[in-house]
């Protein structure tokens, strides 16, 4: 029950540091080469391919140095 706790609490300072840090950190989300941005006068079509790419990278390998046994 403890490390239960220890990783929520962990969990959310993460979260809490990313809003509050977000906008500075996530400047470069949606503006990188090949995310693909289309807009007419009434609507908007936005599809972050390349940005999605590179936070599945991330999350990957940050996934498996924490949960590697």
């Amino acid at each position: 029950m403890g490390k239960l706790f220890i990783m929520l609490g962990l969990f959310l300072l993460a979260i809490g540091i990313l809003l509050q840090w977000a906008p500075q950190l996530l400047s470069w989300f949606g503006r990188l080469p090949g995310d693909i941005d289309i807009q007419t006068e009434h609507t908007r079509i936005f599809i972050p391919i390349t940005s999605m790419i590179v936070v599945s990278i991330v999350l990957s390998l940050i996934l498996n140095i924490f949960l590697r046994r």
